[in-house]
């Protein structure tokens, strides 16, 4: 039988932030982006900031209301990433099947590391321990019999025990799963817990009692998916391959004012396209479709769209794709504020295969061009060459430059 543990690092930022300042360890602390811009949301609460009923992706103004004393502190997002990649180096000297999840989450295959350090929940302890001991952060460990069923032993049970670990076994769903709320089910969002509601469906118990046709006629392949997760079943294998896989490779921001200026908002999409296409010269991929992605900026009156163009050649250069982009832009958009912005790049294929046109012959030229912005700006940094608009007011290259996901490092 597979032994898989989710490790979940608690309050992951808010953990880093008081293990560099000890004198925080009793005050109520969060992280959050800036508040003079769009981003001035919670990040990460410890747990006294969480008894205050202050909540992760909650406004801070909000979280403000709810405690006078709260302590706030702004992303180091660099350092983040440095200390996730130490806890996997960490894990990888218990199994060398370790599959980073998001930046605070890993799975673990430790099926064949029991002889060696003991049983899963000793070998649980053992590695609670020792991220403790070197990082000062805790973790909560899920343990199942595949991912679906570690992933859901950590958020739904192991986050409420005590010790932080919990065993949830496929035989004991019935006892332990299903009488919870259908909308704890792993997959199960907002909108689906509608549509369950309104089938008369409650708990995990009654959907998975359900017969499977009833939910393959009405969502298809995602609707068998989260009735075999409601049976603990998941064939994925934990690999250290799952992001050399890629379909898509995409960038977006959201932006710090509105643009309603077709202009400005052009200067940002020649910008997204530039990183996206670095990205996938960086990969050695071509795509041959285009994604654009638009919100609009009134929350009370949803606006914005997502198209896609298939180009007529894959391509990686850079002003290709923003002309791709900006036909579903003269398209689509109807002039209206724009709050965010977004590129993707999909349909991939290998950049050593590429279909010769007669009527172009500087592609090569602009590729070699291309490859040796990519090689200065990695060497010297994103903003070493810059195009031209670059430097016009709406540019937001700088700031970028100057982020990891969105946040200052």
């Amino acid at each position: 039988m597979k032994v898989i543990f989710l490790i979940d690092m608690q309050s992951f930022y808010a953990s880093v932030e008081k293990a560099r300042f000890p004198e925080h360890a009793n005050k109520p602390l969060v992280v959050s982006g800036d508040p003079a811009r769009r981003s001035g949301v919670i990040l990460a609460a410890c747990p006294l900031a969480k008894s205050y009923g202050i909540q992760n992706a909650e406004r801070l103004w909000e979280a403000k209301q709810k405690c006078n004393d709260l302590l706030i502190v702004r992303p180091r997002m660099q350092e983040y990433v440095d200390i996730s990649l130490q806890i996997t180096e960490l894990l990888k000297q218990y199994t060398d099947l370790v599959e980073p999840f998001s930046i605070d989450e890993q799975f673990l295959d430790v099926t064949g590391s029991q002889r060696l350090f003991g049983p899963p929940e000793q070998i649980a302890k053992q590695i609670q321990q020792q991220i403790w001991n070197q990082m000062q952060v805790r973790a909560r460990i899920g343990i199942g019999e595949n991912k679906v069923l570690a992933k859901m032993a950590c958020d739904l049970f192991a986050k409420h025990n005590k010790d932080g670990i919990y065993w949830l076994k496929q035989k004991n769903l019935a006892e332990t799963l299903w009488p919870l709320p259908i909308e704890k089910l792993y997959g199960v969002g907002s909108k689906r817990t509608k549509h369950f509601r309104n089938m008369g469906i409650r708990t995990i118990g009654q959907f998975a009692k359900t017969p499977l046709e009833r939910f393959k006629k009405k969502w298809g392949i995602p609707g068998h998916v989260l009735w075999m997760t409601a049976h603990g079943i998941d064939y994925s294998p934990v690999t250290t391959e799952s992001h050399d896989r890629q379909k898509a490779i995409g960038h977006g921001m959201t932006l710090p004012r509105d643009y309603d200026n077709k202009t400005d908002i052009k200067v940002v999409l020649l910008e997204l396209c530039e990183e996206v296409c670095r990205r996938a010269r960086s990969r050695g991929v071509l795509g041959e479709t285009v994604s654009l992605s638009v919100s609009g900026a009134s929350y009370n009156i949803p606006q914005g769209f997502h198209r896609q163009l298939k180009m007529e050649q894959a391509t990686n250069l850079t002003l290709e794709l923003f002309h791709a982009a900006c036909q579903l832009l003269e398209r689509f958009w109807h002039e209206y504020p724009i709050r965010r912005l977004a590129v993707s790049l999909s349909t991939l294929s290998s950049d050593q295969e590429i279909q010769l046109n007669l009527f172009e012959q500087n592609r090569d030229q602009l590729l070699k061009l291309e490859s040796t912005m990519d090689t200065i700006n990695s060497r010297f940094g994103k903003t070493t060459l810059m195009r031209a608009t670059s430097l016009l007011s709406a540019s937001q290259a700088k700031d970028r430059a100057a982020k990891i996901g969105g946040h200052y490092r």
